[in-house]
């Protein structure tokens, strides 16, 4: 079957004619939800299978950002309030194991929470390190302050939803801690020396270069390449993300939406996959913007496809039981210092 090296989003709660009709001739490789996809539990269920239905595939991956704290697409009343990183980096003062334990267990409750709508794939866990003075689009998102930190409990919460039968994204590869700007809004750039990157913000993606999937930082490190964001560099990817890094994984790139990229929407998408994305994201389910990046991104093959296929092998396996109401408990008892 002919797939589209792309992920969607779609405008609302119900998956329209026309973006139904879109996507059965496109044939994204897979779809994301925002807060305006999800109302309840029925909604979302229906909206996930239709959109699986339009594009004819049952193993599509539906993918949330569904971190914890102010990163957090479902909620109450319908589903539990989780914290964010750094909450879990807090925990219990020197008991690291038990930081790690919660963390696993955070992510297996909210697997949980994903696996019953059939969602399989969440964009966590954060593995930036956040650095003194850089701007606090992530903030308390990070587990840590150290590269250490954020890798010990990064592994904990990928670990988590991989029991729970949802695939993890590592994200932004190969760094955000150090940006000083939004790039939702604006083209960060990074004056850190290479030594210095390869020390910390590289390393807890180094640890995790295991994981089937990670997404782009859209950040101009100057070290690599001064001319581009990782997301549409070359260098960047094959040097640092594929070599240095040793990720092997698919690559997404993060949303083409974002301010930090210019050009048109094909400009990014060919941007973004000659240097080594293997698929393209772009989330706000606009059709007019994703109309263009679907002509430009072509079909998924070679060894993005192979990617792809050995990144949703991964879902095979059973869902590791869990006992959700002890299991619930004993979360909430960890934040309510039980």
């Amino acid at each position: 079957m002919s797939i589209r090296a792309c992920i969607f989003g779609c405008a609302g709660l119900e998956l329209t004619a026309d973006e139904a009709a879109f996507f059965a001739d496109v044939k994204p490789w897979g779809f994301i939800l925002f807060k305006r996809n999800v109302d309840s539990p029925a909604q979302v269920r229906r909206l996930v299978d239709a959109l699986r239905e339009s594009v004819g595939r049952e193993d599509a991956p539906i993918l949330i950002d569904q971190e914890g704290g102010r990163v957090q697409r479902l909620g109450p009343p319908h589903w539990p309030a989780y914290p964010p990183g750094r909450a879990y980096g807090e925990l219990a003062g020197n008991d690291p194991l038990l930081r790690r334990e919660i963390t696993r267990l955070g992510a297996r409750l909210m697997a949980h929470d994903l696996a019953e709508l059939g969602i399989n794939a969440d964009c966590v866990p954060v593995l930036d390190v956040p650095q003194a003075g850089a701007h606090d689009v992530i903030g308390d998102r990070a587990y840590g302050k150290t590269a250490q930190e954020v890798a010990l409990l990064g592994r904990a919460a990928a670990e988590g939803l991989i029991a729970g039968g949802v695939l993890p994204i590592i994200k932004h590869i190969p760094g955000h801690g150090r940006a000083t700007a939004d790039s939702h809004l604006d083209l960060p750039v990074v004056d850190a020396g290479l030594d210095e990157l390869e020390a910390v913000d590289f390393e807890p993606f180094r640890t995790l270069s295991d994981m089937p999937m990670a997404m782009t930082a859209h950040v101009v490190y100057s070290a690599i390449d001064p001319k581009r964001p990782a997301t549409t560099s070359r260098k960047a990817i094959k040097h640092v993300i594929r070599e240095s890094i040793g990720f092997q994984g698919l690559l997404m790139s993060d949303d083409l939406s974002m301010k930090a990229l210019s050009g048109d929407f094909k400009d990014r998408t060919r941007a973004s996959l000659a240097a080594g994305c293997d698929v393209v994201l772009h989330c706000n389910g606009d059709m007019a913007e994703m109309a263009p990046i679907a002509a430009a991104c072509g079909k998924l093959s070679g060894k993005a496809r192979r990617r792809a296929d050995a990144a949703l092998a991964r879902l095979a396996r059973r869902p590791e039981p869990i006992d959700l109401a002890e299991a619930r408990a004993r979360f909430e008892a960890a934040f309510d210092g039980g």
